[in-house]
């Protein structure tokens, strides 16, 4: 190594141990040091995917449940469903499911936050080619039958990018012969389908003020559509659109109203509170075309639990939105935890189903209940306690909240936990079945609040909230979202936090933080097949076909917020792959 190499080197490794904020050079190692196709120093590489993706359009995307051999957007289908309409895996041959092929990345080089790094995307499948992105920046098309790699692209991720909780990102869209891709350091990158080399790159977030994204892009109409992360920084979320051709911005909404606007009385007069009010949109919306409206989560407020300085509703955080995709404006609202105290974000995916001729919005909260909104309104239909939900009281028919419990200097018990009752990961709807199936933590903390002065780029907190260390478990529940009554229940020693597939085969696919892949009778919660994986599950399980033989995909690897959702894991095996399970 040169003279100058090894300086570099060194200088990257002071910015690690000191954080003193030095603009010095990072390690010359060839994967980090800049945004470019790994296909050019990578001898495993072949000569890229074939074409499938440019004839992938909108029109397409919204017929995706006609194509069951593929999975074409973030939830499979725009409507959230993760079901997939394939039967060749069924409950009557799930117990011989094999391993067909595994996938493997691990981090190379220094990495940004290296203590937190997991596979947590769902892949897509177009046509037998499947499109992955992992930690550190990774994007891999990959041979969906043998897992053969096709390229590989990655961006380059900043050391000191400020990053919650973990480096990790949940996935991608395509369409028109592209693959988007919005990075940890604040990037929109639209890659060439075939080859993996950049068409055009945006950068659409502030990463000195504690911006990210880590979330899956949505394509809607001739957009792309992009969400913030960073709420825990205090920063101002919003949701982005960008023209899928040029990567030119079509419009932004900020979650958070300034002075004069529709919902800017629910915070302090006079105050600058809302310039750092959170309310990110880190988690995939989902999307009407025949309303033609796109629905999306908002995060929790910042500080997320001294309220003392924000007093108010807080507008519009811990809401979902109804939004126009036309400009981007709010059709409605519905908060779910006004003035939020306990970081019950309301980023949970929105699921979409129609019902007794009703067009229904189903959003399990980490807060502890499902709400079933009317989705053409938002009106609440019926709101439902899923576990254990200590905090408040809401009532069934309205959906208002009656406050119980809050952080006190001195820490307040509180249900659910620091995780919620539900984390991130997302729960799936069967119309087979009616019912809707949920990954579940049950687990109760104790919240504390203090002051703190907000700084730019600094974990703005304003007090913490820790994991009770007993009386906590994981489950599976079925629940009819007609009544909101719970149909079965399967029960895991640990927090459930893999999101959830359901297929017309009458299966339930999940996956456990101790590794485990495991297959449940989705009419009794019966267990049926489990494999262990040999790292916690975090991320999703996603189906799909090549030359007519079912595969079932899972991206493991465990790390994130570990602290938070099961520290009794924390030294468990981290991991990073995705595997592929088939019949013989």
């Amino acid at each position: 190594m040169s003279k100058r190499h090894c300086a570099a080197a060194a200088a990257a490794v002071m910015l690690v141990l000191t954080h003193d904020g030095c603009s010095h050079s990072a390690a010359n190692i060839a994967v980090t040091e800049r945004a470019r196709p790994a296909t050019d120093y990578n001898a495993r590489v072949g000569k890229g995917a074939p074409p499938v993706a440019a004839t992938l359009d909108f029109d397409r995307i919204a017929r995706a449940r006609s194509e069951p051999q593929n999975w074409l957007t973030y939830h499979g289908t725009y409507d959230g469903h993760r079901f997939s309409a394939l039967d060749q895996i069924n409950i009557g041959n799930v117990a011989s499911l094999r391993t067909a092929w595994v996938f493997q990345s691990s981090a190379v080089g220094l990495i940004a936050a290296p203590g937190t790094f997991a596979m947590q995307g769902t892949p897509l499948v177009v046509d037998g080619v499947m499109f992955l992105s992992g930690f550190d920046g990774n994007v891999w098309a990959l041979d969906a039958a043998t897992g053969g790699l096709l390229w590989n692209y990655q961006h380059a991720i900043p050391l000191d990018v400020p990053l919650c909780c973990g480096n990790v990102n949940r996935g991608l869209a395509v369409a028109r012969g592209k693959v988007f891709y919005a990075s940890a350091n604040g990037h929109l990158i639209a890659l060439d389908a075939v080859s993996g080399r950049p068409v055009w790159d945006r950068i659409f977030l502030d990463v000195r003020a504690g911006e990210s994204s880590t979330g899956a892009p949505l394509v809607v109409k001739d957009m792309v559509i992009a969400g913030s992360a960073g709420a825990e920084y205090g920063v101002r979320g919003h949701l982005d659109a960008f023209d899928i051709e040029s990567g030119r911005p079509r419009w932004r909404r900020y979650t958070i109203p300034k002075p004069g606007e529709l919902g800017s009385e629910t915070w302090p007069r006079g105050s600058d509170a809302w310039t750092r009010g959170g309310g990110t949109t880190w988690v995939t919306g989902t999307y009407d075309p025949e309303l033609g409206l796109i629905y999306w989560g908002t995060a929790n407020r910042g500080p997320l639990f001294d309220a003392s300085t924000r007093a108010g509703a807080n507008l519009y955080t811990n809401c979902i939105l109804a939004i126009r995709p036309a400009d981007g404006s709010i059709a409605w609202y519905f908060q779910v935890s006004p003035h939020d105290h306990w970081d019950y974000d309301a980023v949970n995916e929105p699921i979409l189903f129609d019902q007794g001729g009703r067009k229904l919005l189903a959003h399990f909260n980490k807060n502890g209940y499902l709400y079933i909104l009317d989705r053409t309104t938002g009106r609440v239909v019926r709101a439902t306690k899923f576990v254990r939900a200590t905090w408040g009281d809401v009532d069934t028919l309205s959906g208002v909240a009656t406050v119980r419990l809050t952080p006190t200097p001195t820490g307040n018990h509180i249900c659910p936990g620091p995780a919620g009752g539900k984390e991130w990961n997302h729960a799936a709807y069967s119309p087979r079945t009616g019912l809707l199936y949920a990954p579940i933590i049950e687990m109760c903390g104790t919240y504390t609040s203090r002051g703190r002065e907000f700084r730019e780029g600094v974990p703005y907190w304003g007090g913490n909230a820790v994991p009770d260390s007993a009386d906590r478990w994981g489950e599976v529940k079925a629940i009819n979202p007609i009544n909101g009554r719970q149909v079965w229940t399967w029960r895991s020693a640990h927090p459930m936090v893999a999101s959830l597939l359901s297929t017309a085969g009458g299966l339930v696919f999940a996956g456990e933080p101790t590794g485990e892949i495991l297959a449940l009778d989705g009419n009794n919660g019966a267990l049926l097949w489990r494999l262990q994986t040999g790292s916690g599950i975090h991320g999703s399980i996603m189906t799909y076909a090549v030359g007519g033989k079912q595969y079932v995909a899972v991206t493991t690897g465990w790390g994130g917020w570990v602290k938070g959702i099961a520290p009794e894991l924390s030294a468990a095996p981290r991991g990073g792959a995705l595997f592929v399970f088939a019949l013989p």
